[in-house]
């Protein structure tokens, strides 16, 4: 007999085993990549983001958020931030600064990062305005926004603040600098 008893012949079978390997392999792409979701908000927005240099430089009130992949407090402010960013393209930097990457090793220093999420504000001139520590609601991000945008000082708002710097104030006081934990130690 041939063929007709139901089962499929060689060629068949083949093609068979082919399409359970396609099957199995677009299925371990999608494990691996997280699923059919979109890249994650904070991957996104990064991929996104000027460099800073030139978020600095270009005439437009800058946003820079320190963050992290595992950090759950920025994970938590990134719907908020995705909506800043569409809200005031054009006329305000989002910029994102993953402290995992031995790139933004330098800012994180120059800014002493010591938790995150961490937002560093700037004018459109490129001077720091503020710094806000810890996570932020919609709210708060629109009301810092819209201080930047408009030139106006920041909302009170808590862990809101001014930056300056104090060089040389431990000297003069006699007291020792002070060491500080890292971003990446509060895992």
């Amino acid at each position: 007999m041939s063929g007709s008893s139901g089962s499929p012949g060689p060629g068949q079978r083949e093609r068979l085993a082919l399409l359970v390997i396609a099957a199995l392999l677009t299925a371990a792409v999608l494990w691996l990549r997280g699923g059919l979701q979109p890249q994650a908000p904070l991957e996104a927005l990064a991929r996104r983001s000027p460099e800073l240099s030139v978020a600095l430089t270009n005439g437009r009130p800058t946003l820079v958020e320190f963050y992290a992949d595992w950090c759950e407090a920025c994970r938590a402010m990134a719907p908020a931030m995705q909506t800043l960013e569409a809200d005031y393209h054009g006329r305000l930097d989002v910029v994102l600064l993953n402290v995992d990457n031995p790139r933004w090793h330098p800012e994180l220093e120059r800014f002493e990062v010591n938790g995150i999420p961490q937002l560093e504000l700037f004018g459109g001139d490129g001077t720091p305005v503020g710094r806000s520590i810890g996570a932020r609601s919609r709210t708060d991000l629109t009301a810092l926004a819209e201080a930047l945008v408009n030139g106006v000082p920041l909302p009170s708002l808590p862990g809101v603040g001014a930056v300056s710097r104090l060089d040389g104030a431990a000297e003069i006081a006699g007291a020792a600098p002070a060491t500080m934990a890292g971003p990446r130690s509060h895992g």
